[in-house]
């Protein structure tokens, strides 16, 4: 009853029906949570008990409603998926045709379990045909999988329209979860579990229910680890693979396998046989295609696809030299002829609780549940005896007293009750009685009935002691699962192992040189910044000769091979690497060499060179400061380059030496022409900085510096076009501590301050 000091709320005041005033962070938290929930268990998951998620459920249910034997005949996929969305999964039916393709794909599922009739789609990815084409029936495995709906093993519940029922879970012995494995992303989780082979995760159950309390690590005597569909190599190592299964995380390093087949005179082709599961075939071909287009890999000349109903990818190499492992292991890095399977053991336990497990975690809890299975299965059966012994119990008292019943039923109007009181009957026994037909009654029928009960009383204690012994339901476990192993061993065509479990190395970094063929080349840059590559090695001296745009002309010069890399010293201190291979070729004027790296504009160049990893480099800046780095330091692999010298404002790189064999000392000269010469060791070796001053100046900075071999003394070239040079012996007046001012050079020295 409202409070009568409260004034009325007027119409336009009432909140619009379904409208809630609530804060909007809360509202949506809670409808995400809602959702995520049932991505989680009712989606992406799969239960540890079946190893299904529900759509795969309720197509495997719909196809035994529709009693798709594996000795039946098939019917229309449309059928069953007209009747799994109609009955039990009110979802899209192109979702649930994919997932039951996937069931029929022996490339998706180590043991499928749709038997597909059509086009379900191939390894190469290309996709089933539309479910009006194609046939459908359950395989033995499935048939395994429910074995014991019937039984009362499992609860069912009422489908999401209350019309039918559907099981909660599938109670079959065959170990689905382990078996195909399974994959799917829910909200903030995921799962990825590979095949295995069933035999071997037999043994490994067996041996956990002879051995409740063993190390996770003693199962991997038994479980070797995944067997893909597909093949391939496992080759990471034990102590990796049991790690993996200990934890439930991890990943397994899948690799192609392949052999050698000789052509003759000296040719021969590797053949890929196995790929990694979940690679598609023709994506992984036309991978391997644009290496070859886009020259990545010089030493392979060509693929093909000479596949049919097996594997066969033919890998032909560019000459009879190339190494075959050189040549494999290059693929294995590029391509997916080896990648990685995660492995994320997240499932659903009977408490639908999504958690991360080990591999003896996973074995424990199934054997619980075919524990529980195996005790519904026995009380149910139980039941059935009772109810069969209650009724035989009444047909021998029929027998024993069949002339009185027969009276009793033709003189009486209400048999039933009378022979109940008469004979002490059950309401059961005395309906059973009058439904019996005439030709029943003949004596040899009591004997039969006889036996009957008697083997029922028989398999009844059975029972009552496996019930009441867990020994006693541990012993028939293991029996059971021995008779499903005859079906899936190893010697079987269908269990034998198809993944071999060999440890490898990782696949080998090969270098560049391996990967390009090795050609002379003559580079030569413009002053403008215009790079070209010239086959073979051309005259140096011959490079003026070469045409350059107008207003342009030769800057650098030099002789390289194709498997060189090229660095380019700017202004700003930064060294940038071009692939020689990579080079534009003499034809023409080239292309600019701002296209091939991220060099500032307005930044001159300073020098172009090919690296050596064993040569040392002597840089100096306008200030007068500079130091030694190693090629191989300096080598760039972006095309934003790397940064080695530290510039003060107003400062630019102008120095760029490579030290000589047998190189001691360092001349400098400033631009104020004053020359100082001191030892090399002086100059420390560094990766990136400043360095140390060189030489000191009141005006100007440095103009050149050179190292030498001081007891050879100090040359310049001369000028003119003599080709001379002047060497200057005694260098005495010119040796000096770094950092000195130094004094004027000898005479002769050249007026533009450089050593040439």
């Amino acid at each position: 009853m409202s409070d009568a000091s409260e004034p009325p709320v007027s119409p336009e005041d009432e909140p619009v029906n379904g409208i809630i005033d609530a804060p909007f962070d809360s509202a949506l938290s809670d409808r995400y949570l809602v959702y995520a929930l049932s991505t989680i268990t009712a989606r992406s998951l799969p239960d540890l008990r079946d190893g299904l998620k529900p759509v795969h459920r309720r197509l495997l249910w719909a196809m035994r409603q529709l009693k798709l034997d594996p000795t039946g005949a098939y019917k229309k996929s449309a059928r069953v998926v007209g009747d799994t969305i109609g009955k039990y999964h009110p979802h899209g039916d192109t979702s649930v045709y994919d997932a039951m393709v996937r069931l029929a794909q022996d490339f998706s599922l180590r043991f499928p379990l749709v038997d597909g009739q059509g086009n379900f789609g191939n390894i190469d990815g290309d996709n089933a045909a539309a479910y009006r084409y194609t046939e459908a029936r359950l395989t033995a495995a499935a048939i395994e999988l429910m074995a014991g709906l019937d039984d009362g093993t499992v609860d069912y519940k009422p489908t999401y329209n209350g019309e039918e029922e559907e099981p909660e879970i599938f109670p079959g012995l065959f170990p689905n979860l382990l078996a195909n494995g399974a994959s799917g992303i829910a909200v903030g989780m995921a799962t990825s579990i590979p095949p295995h082979n069933v035999a071997e995760v037999i043994d490994a159950t067996t041996h956990l229910i002879d051995n409740p309390k063993c190390e996770p690590d003693e199962l991997m005597q038994f479980v070797l680890g995944p067997d893909f569909p597909t093949g391939g190599q496992l080759v990471d190592s034990a102590a990796s693979i049991a790690d993996a299964y200990r934890t439930g995380r991890g990943s397994f390093r899948i690799r192609s396998r392949w052999n050698v087949e000789d052509q003759g005179r000296g040719t021969w082709n590797a053949v890929v046989t196995e790929i990694p599961y979940g690679v598609q075939k023709g994506k992984l071909i036309e991978a391997i295609a644009n290496l070859i287009n886009d020259k990545k890999l010089p030493i392979l000349a060509d693929v093909r696809d000479e596949s049919t109903e097996d594997i066969r990818i033919v890998l032909e190499p560019r000459s009879r030299s190339v190494d075959a492992e050189t040549l494999m292991d290059s693929l294995f890095r590029l391509t997916d002829l080896e990648n990685k399977f995660p492995l994320n053991l997240n499932v659903l336990g009977a408490d639908r609780t999504p958690r991360v497990l080990g591999l003896k975690e996973v074995l424990t809890q199934w054997i619980a549940h075919q524990i529980e299975v195996l005790v519904r299965r026995s009380t149910h059966r139980l039941t059935k005896i009772d109810d069969r012994v209650e009724l035989l119990d009444g047909y021998l008292i029929t027998y024993l007293n069949l002339d009185r019943v027969i009276e009793i039923i033709r003189t009486e109007d209400e048999p039933k009750a009378v022979m109940m009181a008469e004979f002490n009957l059950t309401d059961r026994q005395a309906e059973a009685i009058l439904n019996m037909r005439l030709r029943s009654l003949r004596k040899l029928e009591e004997m039969e009935i006889r036996n009957e009960r008697d083997k029922l009383l028989a398999e009844r204690a059975e029972l009552a002691a496996l019930i009441e012994s867990p020994a006693r339901q541990r012993t028939k476990l293991k029996k059971d699962l021995a008779a499903l192993r005859t079906r899936y061993g190893p010697e079987t065509l269908l269990g034998k192992r198809r993944t071999l479990v060999e440890e490898a190395a990782l696949a080998r970094e090969i270098p560049l040189e391996a990967m390009i063929e090795k050609e002379p080349i003559t580079v030569i840059m413009s002053q403008r910044g215009w790079v070209r590559a010239m086959k073979g090695h051309a005259a140096l001296d011959a490079a003026d000769a070469v045409k350059f745009k107008e207003g342009d002309g030769p800057a650098f010069a030099f002789h390289a091979q194709t498997t060189d890399k090229i660095l380019l010293a700017a202004e700003d201190g930064r060294f940038f690497t071009l692939a020689a291979d990579k080079l534009p070729g003499g034809r023409g004027f080239g292309e600019p060499v701002r296209l091939m790296i991220d060099l500032p504009d307005g930044v001159g160049i300073v020098d172009l060179f090919p690296a050596r990893a064993e040569e040392r480099i002597l840089l100096a800046a306008s200030d007068g400061k500079g130091f030694v780095a190693k090629a191989s330091e300096i080598v760039a692999e972006t095309r934003k380059g790397k940064q080695v010298v530290n510039l003060r404002t107003g400062a630019k790189l102008v120095v760029v030496r490579i030290i000589g064999a047998g190189h001691d000392y360092v001349a400098a000269v400033g631009d104020n022409r004053k020359l100082v010469v001191f030892p090399l060791e002086e100059l420390p070796e560094m990766t990136r900085g400043q360095g140390v001053t060189i030489q000191k100046y009141k005006d100007g900075g440095l103009s050149d510096a050179v190292s030498f071999v001081f007891a050879e003394g100090l040359s310049w070239a001369m000028g003119g076009d003599s080709g001379r040079t002047r060497t200057e012996s005694d260098l005495t007046m010119w040796r000096v501590a770094r950092g000195a001012a130094g004094r004027m050079p000898p005479t002769g020295f050249p007026r533009n301050n450089r050593f040439g």
